[in-house]
């Protein structure tokens, strides 16, 4: 259940409604929002009298959540959440590019890519330092040096970083190093990661996993937002089907379904999706047509050199040329942020 405070309750009486929760054997989330101040009881609450709650001090109202996903629901929360990190805010009517390497490889290639990214007002750099690969002969990136050259990256350029993080082990380094740590499809229910991640407090890239539910996502995000980490970014990147044309189906339907169920931003990675370059840039148009809150692509100054997915990433000139697409659109839809 959630309990809605009034606008004027006091720091005492939101206390007391939490004591009176717990004790009743409850667990308590608080959100703290623009306008609301919101508690959620979850865990077991068949002890909690509701109709009692609603007599409380400074309560407005409280209203039972349907399902099994608390925290992330729409139910639970419908004031957006925004993220701000750095310069830039995902989620609310903002629309954020992502942009970089699949793997960090030298420092000269990082270098051009994120002078690149800087240059056409993408907001965020990426670029992968641990990479989890299906054949353990393939490149596995460069670890804590790649995490070094994305902080030089980062401070010569003034943009946020965002990596992946592939081990609970490596929490703490990662997250010292970025601005934004990655939760990769293959670990989308690698539960004991989730958790570790979210207790850094630091912003998290969850990816959809390619056989998953949208349920299945949100409870993944649930793991996170139960740390009190609310800051948590949900990213589409296609489903396995059937379909051997491209690298996995874009689900685009799951943007506007997800922004109806829940309150957390949604993001789309193209790149993954389709595994072809051709295919980026009306992807990434119709990606903020049907309402996402960014794109997350691969941009490559050299992609025929890559050591990783250099089919699926942009060239420098492709790069510059989607970004001036965008920026019309975006104002033609009243996005704010390109």
């Amino acid at each position: 259940m959630m309990v809605v405070m009034k606008n004027n309750a006091t720091e005492e009486q939101v206390k007391h409604v939490i004591a009176k929760i717990e004790e009743a054997g409850g667990k308590t989330h608080l959100s703290e929002g623009k306008y609301k101040t919101l508690i959620g009881a979850i865990g077991d609450t068949e002890q909690i009298d509701r109709e009692a709650l609603k007599g409380f001090a400074g309560v407005e109202n409280v209203v039972p959540i349907s399902k099994p996903y608390k925290l992330v629901s729409s139910e639970f929360k419908s004031e957006p959440t925004e993220i701000k990190i750095g310069d830039c805010t995902i989620g609310g009517n903002n629309f954020t590019v992502i942009a970089g390497p699949c793997s960090v490889e030298t420092e000269e290639q990082v270098m051009a890519t994120a002078r690149l990214v800087k240059e056409t007002g993408a907001q965020i750099m990426r670029g992968g330092a641990f990479k989890p690969r299906t054949s353990p002969y393939s490149f596995q990136g460069l670890g804590a040096e790649g995490l070094k050259i994305l902080q030089t990256a980062s401070a010569e350029t003034g943009l946020p970083v965002v990596t992946e993080v592939l081990d609970p082990r490596d929490i703490d380094l990662v997250a010292a190093s970025v601005d934004i740590l990655q939760i990769g499809a293959r670990n989308m229910q690698n539960f004991t990661l989730l958790t570790e991640a979210g207790a850094t407090q630091k912003p998290i890239l969850l990816k959809k996993s390619f056989s998953c539910t949208i349920e299945e996502l949100f409870m993944a995000a649930e793991y996170i937002v139960k740390t009190g980490n609310e800051k948590v970014i949900l990213c589409e990147r296609g489903l396995r089907t059937f379909e051997p044309y491209t690298r996995n189906t874009l689900d685009l339907s799951a943007v506007p379904l997800i922004k109806s169920l829940s309150h957390l931003p949604i993001i789309v990675d193209p790149s993954h999706a389709t595994g072809k370059r051709d295919l980026i840039a009306p992807l990434s148009l119709a990606s903020m047509a049907v309402g996402a809150h960014g794109i997350m692509i691969e941009v490559h100054p050299s992609p025929e050199e890559a050591l990783c997915d250099g089919p699926q990433s942009l060239t420098s000139p492709q790069f510059k040329e989607l970004m001036v697409q965008l920026k019309p659109l975006a104002k033609y839809f009243g996005k704010e942020g390109l």
